[in-house]
C-alpha cells in the first residue's frame, strides 16, 4: 500500500464523456459559455467598479458575487476544456487537491454573499430609514470579508483533511473536476472521519446561510404585503426578484445534488447536476441580475456613449 501511495502522482479524470466525436463540438460549447461568463462577471464588476451611482451596499455586494462566481468557473472549466481539445485527462495530486480548494472556497463564499444581500434588501425595504446608518460601509465590508474567509477555512478544512487519505486502488476520477466525495471513494484509507466532517460542516453552512435568507424575505414579504402603494409594491418586488432567482438556482441545485441525489455522484446524472452548478449558475447570475435592473442598464448605457 505505501509502495503504490508514493508511485501514485496522478488521477485521471475521466470527463463528461469518452465519445470522441463529441469532443470538438462539447469544447466549442463549453469554450463559448466560459467566454460569456467571464466577460459576464468581470464586465459587472468593471461596470460597477467605474459607475459612482453603484456604489452601494447591493451593488458591492454584487460584484464580489459576480467575483466569486466568475473563480467557481475558473476552478473546474479551464480542465475541462483541455481534456476535449487534447485528451489530457491527467492531473496531478497537487493540482487535483488546489481544484477543489479553490472551487470550494468560492462556493462557500457565494453562499455566505447571498446571505449578506438578503440582508441588505430586509433592510432596504422594512427599515428605509435608517438604511444608510445600519448598512454602512465598514459593515459591508465587514460582511465580505467574514464571507471570503468562512470560504477560505472551511476549504482549508476539507484539502487538509484529504492529506490523511491515500490512493492505492485506483486513480479514476469519474468525473470533469476532482469532486471530494468521488475522492473518498477511490481512497484506500478509511474516508470516515473525512466524510462525516463534510457532511457537517456542508449541512450546517447550506441550512445557516439558506434559513437566514428565508427568515429575510419572510420579514420582507410581509413588509411588502403592509404597503399600501401598488408602485411601493412592485418595486419591491423588482429589486428582491434577481435576487430570489438567483438564491433558487443555487440552493435548489444543491439540494438536488446533495439530498435528492445522495453520494450517487459517480453518475452520468450526477455530472449534469454538477454542470449546471459549477458552470452555468456563474453563466446566468450576471445576466439575471443586469437584464431587468434599470441602474445597471442605464450605467452600460453611459459606459458605451
Amino acid at each position: 500500500m505505501e509502495g503504490n501511495w508514493t508511485l501514485l502522482t496522478e488521477f485521471v479524470l475521466r470527463g463528461i464523456t469518452d465519445r470522441p466525436e463529441l469532443q470538438v463540438p462539447l469544447f466549442l460549447v463549453f469554450f463559448s459559455i466560459y467566454v460569456i461568463t467571464m466577460v459576464g462577471n468581470l464586465g459587472l464588476i468593471f461596470l460597477i467598479w467605474t459607475d459612482p451611482h453603484l456604489h452601494t451596499p447591493m451593488y458591492l455586494f454584487l460584484g464580489n458575487l459576480a467575483f466569486a462566481d466568475a473563480c467557481t468557473s475558473s476552478s473546474v472549466t479551464p480542465k475541462m476544456l483541455m481534456k476535449f481539445l487534447n485528451k489530457n485527462d491527467m492531473i496531478s495530486l497537487g493540482e487535483c487537491f488546489s481544484q477543489f480548494y479553490f472551487f470550494c472556497s468560492s462556493a462557500t463564499a457565494e453562499s455566505c454573499l447571498l446571505v449578506a444581500m438578503a440582508y441588505d434588501r430586509y433592510v432596504a425595504i422594512c427599515n428605509p430609514l435608517h438604511y444608510v446608518v445600519a448598512m454602512s460601509k465598514r459593515l459591508c465590508v465587514q460582511f465580505i470579508c467574514v464571507s471570503y474567509l468562512i470560504g477560505l477555512l472551511h476549504a482549508l478544512l476539507h484539502v487538509g483533511l484529504l492529506f490523511r487519505l491515500t490512493f492505492c486502488s485506483s486513480n479514476k476520477i469519474d468525473h470533469f473536476y476532482c469532486e471530494i466525495l468521488l475522492l473518498y471513494t477511490i481512497s484506500c484509507t478509511d474516508p470516515s472521519i473525512n466524510a462525516l466532517v463534510a457532511f457537517i460542516f456542508a449541512f450546517s453552512i447550506q441550512l445557516s446561510t439558506f434559513m437566514s435568507i428565508i427568515v429575510s424575505y419572510i420579514r420582507v414579504l410581509f413588509a411588502i404585503l403592509k404597503t399600501k402603494s401598488e408602485k411601493g409594491r412592485s418595486k419591491a418586488f423588482s429589486t428582491c426578484s434577481a435576487h430570489l432567482v438567483s438564491v433558487s438556482l443555487f440552493y435548489g441545485t444543491l439540494f438536488v445534488i446533495y439530498v435528492l441525489s445522495g453520494f450517487d455522484t459517480d453518475s452520468y446524472q450526477g455530472k449534469i447536476y454538477s454542470l449546471f452548478y459549477t458552470i452555468f449558475i456563474p453563466l446566468l447570475n450576471p445576466f439575471i441580475y443586469s437584464l431587468r435592473n434599470k441602474e445597471v442598464l442605464g450605467a452600460l448605457r453611459k459606459l458605451t456613449k
